[in-house]
């Protein structure tokens, strides 16, 4: 059985100087147990990704160095993003460290979940999901569009695990096939389960925000959501096949109608069903050319091949 592996925990941070005094306190402190309990390597770190945050991050970050020799700090040059963040921090932590446990700064994944992480890393998994057991600390709206978009990513041929966000473990093979992922529109939890090897779930309460404010405003989720489903999935695109089809036959069967309605004397009806039949054509036609378009739009940045993020500074 393994033991006393290298382990690092990635903490993508964006604008958390309020967060991080205590973010820090905990995590460092438990990465000391572990390592002094004998549970992962001394040289196991906690990584603090700063995204090109505008207040005082990446200072505190850098200040962490002459407080624990279990800190580390990744700065990018300019934000870019939380997925891209944390892909920086995994990417960075793959060269030194057996396994890499992702967390959020705001401390709402409970830090308990890691000795659930470490069992079932020891037993042999080489993915390990930190599922949520409850979502009582979230708005009925928030519960409810959370259920509705993980069925909507499973019926649109995601996979992806349930009620999982991006707080997960995974080892040293894991990541090293992650890196081999190169596309620019980002979406990790659909990412990470095409990776493959042995998985697990972990479930673990979710808990309220330490300090400072959350960074993901509804416009950000949504944008996330859709990134998800357009980066993961074409079944959009067929889908408006199908929708397309399918007003073409009722197009052929309403002119018939109108035609059998004209020649019975009633013209009037005729022009009534045209007009609102165009409208829904148009409707149907401007949908069809922004989804399709946003497809084009993700294949021209993946073209590019810019890179995803660049480095500013890294300490360890």
């Amino acid at each position: 059985m393994r033991n006393n592996d290298t382990l690092y925990i990635v903490v993508p941070c964006y604008n958390e100087e309020a967060a991080l005094p205590e973010t820090s306190r905990v995590l460092l402190g438990r990465v000391a147990e572990l390592a002094e309990g004998g549970r992962v390597s001394a040289e196991s770190r906690v990584l603090f990704v700063d995204d090109g945050s505008k207040d005082g991050t990446w200072d505190f970050i850098a200040g962490l160095k002459a407080v624990s020799p279990y800190a580390a700090g990744l700065k990018l040059s300019r934000n870019r993003g939380h997925q891209n963040a944390l892909l920086a921090g995994l990417l960075a932590a793959k060269e030194d460290a057996d396994m890499a446990i992702s967390v959020d700064a705001d401390l709402q994944d409970d830090v308990s979940v890691i000795d659930g992480f470490l069992d079932k890393y020891y037993e042999g998994f080489d993915v390990v999901y930190g599922v949520r057991s409850d979502r009582s600390s979230d708005s009925a709206f928030k519960r409810g569009t959370a259920r509705r978009y993980y069925r909507t990513l499973r019926k649109m041929g995601v996979e992806i695990v349930p009620d999982h966000a991006d707080c997960r473990l995974m080892s040293k093979r894991a990541l090293q096939a992650l890196a081999e992922f190169k596309e620019v529109n980002l979406f990790l939890r659909g990412l990470v389960p095409l990776v493959g090897f042995p998985s697990a779930t972990v479930e673990y309460p979710r808990r309220e925000r330490k300090a400072g404010e959350s960074k993901y405003s509804l416009k950000k989720m949504l944008a996330l959501a859709w990134q998800g489903v357009t980066s993961m999935s074409v079944r959009p695109i067929r889908l408006i096949l199908s929708l397309g089809v399918t007003l073409l036959l009722l197009g052929i069967a309403a002119l018939i109608a109108f035609s059998i309605v004209a020649a019975c004397g009633h013209p009037e009806w005729q022009w009534t069903i045209i007009l609102a039949a165009i409208a829904a054509a148009c409707g149907l036609n401007l949908t069809a050319t922004g989804i399709v378009g946003e497809y084009v739009g993700k294949v021209y940045l993946e073209t590019k091949a810019r890179p995803r993020y660049i480095v500013e500074d890294y300490f360890k």
